[in-house]
């Protein structure tokens, strides 16, 4: 049995961690941490786990803590990571960050797009835990950068087909939707009820933070670089993500070239499931699973393929993924505690 530290147990995205963990058949959550909720049991914070969490939130000390768990998931916001990272990696520790810390390869794309890094020697040691594409490093990994949302539903359907040639990589355009649980849990305007209720908008168009780390994977699978036009948006819905990709296919890619190169990239891969002629990607259908449904159809009229991925933000695109990376890492089952039935409403 694998101890588990929680460090940031509070948020979305922490939270979840939680709730996956609990019910994990190899994992034992044995500290977590929230600077706001310090000194209080986590089901008095979120009572839909009384009964089945009641450990008490503490105070972060990264030295003091280290004894006693075996991994740790940083569920924090960018650069607080980057000063802990180091203090556990040291201790012998295990780290699955969630925040951006530690996805980039390069420190000044990361320095660019968020702040200084002070820990730039651990960016060659990390590894991208984008699992279904890097097992077998995240599989010797002590550190791993999950994977943003947005970045998960827009590699997962296009990388299988830029590495095989069969899609153009100039001119690619990524339209997204994400729940409102995205923007996390701390107070804000823009995801105020009254702001987001019959609301359905764009934002932060051509400057996303999730764009160049996309890029920057893309450019690394294909040795090429590749540049996207990426446009994120809000709806109102808690939580679930809709990625529609529209890309050039390459000359005489046909559909059932485009199927088969999806199929085959993914096969023995459990959370994905690549959808047939009669169904297209739902948030629904994914709604509380680490699933990741991609469709697709062909344009002939205009030659454009259009890719569809669906996930749920919090857990294919955080929490789900983190888990699914510590079970890799670890040795087990890579689907140990992640076979959620999804809702079928």
């Amino acid at each position: 049995m694998v101890r588990v530290g929680i460090i940031g147990a509070t948020g979305y995205a922490g939270a979840e961690l939680v709730r996956i963990l609990s019910g994990h058949p190899k994992a034992k959550i044995t500290l977590i941490t929230s600077r706001q909720y310090a000194g209080m049991r986590f089901d008095k914070i979120f009572p839909s786990m009384e009964g089945h969490v009641d450990l008490i939130c503490e105070e972060l000390s990264a030295e003091r803590m280290c004894k006693r768990a075996d991994i740790f998931f940083l569920s924090l916001p960018h650069k607080i990571p980057m000063e802990i990272a180091p203090v556990l990696l040291d201790n012998g520790k295990k780290v699955i960050d969630l925040s951006a810390d530690f996805r980039f390869r390069d420190p000044v794309a990361y320095e660019t797009h968020y702040q200084n890094h002070t820990a730039k020697d651990l960016l060659e040691k990390a590894v991208y835990g984008l699992c279904e594409v890097y097992r077998e490093k995240i599989r010797k990994a002590d550190l791993v950068g999950n994977p943003g949302c947005y970045p998960t539903s827009a590699l997962l359907p296009l990388l299988p087909l830029l590495k095989a040639g069969l899609i153009d990589g100039k001119n690619i355009i990524v339209d997204s939707k994400s729940g409102v649980s995205g923007a996390g849990r701390s107070l804000s305007l823009s995801s105020h009820f009254c702001e987001v209720n019959e609301s359905f908008k764009a934002y932060k168009v051509a400057s996303h933070r999730h764009n160049p780390e996309i890029e920057e994977t893309l450019s690394f699978e294909t040795g090429k670089s590749i540049k996207i036009t990426f446009v994120p948006h809000l709806v109102p819905m808690t939580r679930g993500m809709l990625t529609t990709i529209y890309a050039r296919p390459a000359k005489n890619a046909a559909p059932g070239d485009i199927g088969v190169c999806l199929s085959s990239f993914y096969s023995g891969r459990p959370f994905i499931r690549i959808c047939g002629e009669n169904r297209l990607p739902d948030t629904m259908h994914v709604r509380g699973t680490n699933y990741c449904d991609i469709g697709f159809r062909m344009d002939k009229r205009t030659n454009h393929l259009v890719l569809i991925s669906a996930i749920d933000n919090l857990v294919k695109g955080a929490s789900g993924q983190a888990v699914q990376n510590m079970n890799i890492m670890m040795g087990f089952d890579e689907t140990a505690g992640l076979m959620q039935v999804p809702y079928p409403l």
